[in-house]
């Protein structure tokens, strides 16, 4: 699950690190009121959406040279003008994709002075088992080019879950990050801090970019990002209340209410298999025939006749869709229960478009049955490849 930047600076500030003063407005009336009470004379006006870029991102309703969805103000009537020209239209940047996101919140924030912007985040390093921090001198809005174009200057410290953050710890980052006096000395208040937010909150990733030094030589977080493990959000209610559905995709929201792990995708070709491996390959094997996946949809080992029946309406209800793929191999699920299931679905909401499935392992044999049985216009496969290529035919 991932929160609003003004979201994830409460959580931090609620830990002791250092944020300006800001205030979330959801209407341009807020927006005086809201400058008003922040110290000035400059102020940040910040779109919250649930994506990066925003400052290099730019509003369709507005012409291709109107500013993006980070601005300075130097004014309290320069942030209104701003939240008045931001606010209700749909911001797209680099991770939005072509559609974009209605810009439905933003955030009013104190400016700073700069002197120097840094990078730092924390994730689960998978090849150390352990939560990392990843920093970089080089922070900003072009990180993913620092990335690409020089991963030396990228430096990555693993903490020991039973230690901590250590004294060696702190010294390698604020190394990594050339910090002295002041900020070295907050250094190492700082990322104790943040890991200790990041364990307790059980984050997925925890992004500072840009963590700015300011001209008096203090750190501070200018901007964050953070996701949470939506396995643990049942320990932290807290957290969860700060989920926004608005910026999320429907489906996605009936899916998680089904425990269906189903993520939307681009394609034409929808599927529903148990099993994140297999749904992975049947992907793979869509396109390798010439499609593209409209979802990642897995119904997981033990689906219900019901949810096996919901996945299958989430599905069909997305307009992209022009086939589906359903490919189930039963150990735990059994095939006889993803076959009433599929039965179930197509006699609610009916059945536009072309259907292939393909079942092996326990109950196959009945599985196959109820569908033969059912009357329903449901194409049969005898494996992965053969059910592939069949969607791919009937799509198109």
């Amino acid at each position: 699950m991932n929160i609003h930047e003004y979201q994830a600076k409460q959580v931090l500030k609620g830990f002791g690190a250092p944020v300006a003063a800001g205030v979330a407005i959801t209407s341009a009336d807020e927006a005086e009121a809201a400058a008003k009470s922040l110290p000035g004379p400059l102020y940040v006006v910040k779109s919250q959406i649930h994506a990066g870029g925003r400052g290099k991102g730019k509003f369709k309703e507005l012409p291709a040279d109107a500013k993006g969805g980070v601005r300075l103000a130097r004014s309290v009537e320069e942030a209104v003008a701003h939240a008045r020209e931001m606010l209700g239209n749909t911001l797209v940047t680099a991770q939005t994709g072509p559609a974009g996101k209605q810009v439905n919140r933003l955030y009013i924030e104190d400016g700073a002075d700069i002197a120097r912007e840094l990078y730092c985040s924390l994730l689960v390093d998978r090849a150390t088992g352990r939560v990392s921090f990843v920093v970089s001198t080089e922070g900003g809005m072009d990180i993913e080019a620092v990335a690409h174009d020089t991963p030396e200057k990228i430096v990555t410290v693993a903490i020991d879950p039973e230690a901590g953050v250590t004294a060696a710890d702190v010294a390698k980052i604020n190394a990594a990050l050339k910090l002295d006096g002041p900020a070295a000395q907050d250094g190492e208040t700082l990322f104790p801090t943040l890991y200790r937010a990041f364990v307790e909150k059980d984050m997925s990733l925890l992004e500072v970019n840009p963590l700015i030094v300011m001209e008096n030589g203090r750190l501070r977080v200018l901007d964050a990002k953070v996701s949470f493990d939506g396995n643990a959000l049942f320990r932290h209610p807290d957290m969860l209340a700060l989920r926004d559905e608005t910026e999320e995709d429907p489906k996605e929201i009936e899916a998680s209410k089904w425990d269906l792990a189903y993520v939307a995708l681009d394609g034409d070709i929808g599927c529903m298999v148990n099993g994140a491996g297999l749904a992975m390959a049947t992907m793979d094997i869509i396109k390798l025939y010439g499609k593209e996946p409209a979802n990642f949809c897995d119904v997981g080992g033990g689906a219900s006749k019901e949810k096996v029946a919901a996945a299958f309406k989430i599905i069909t209800a997305d307009p992209a869709v022009q086939g589906i793929l359903v490919n189930i191999f039963g150990g735990i699920m059994r095939c006889d229960v993803i076959a009433e299931g599929v039965v179930a679905a197509v006699k609610e909401v009916g059945l536009q478009v072309p259907l292939v499935v393909r079942l092996e392992g326990t109950n196959v044999e009945l599985g196959k049955k109820i569908l033969n049985e059912s009357g329903l216009a449901i194409t049969a496969a005898d494996d992965l490849d053969d059910a592939a290529q069949k969607i791919v035919a009937a799509v198109g």
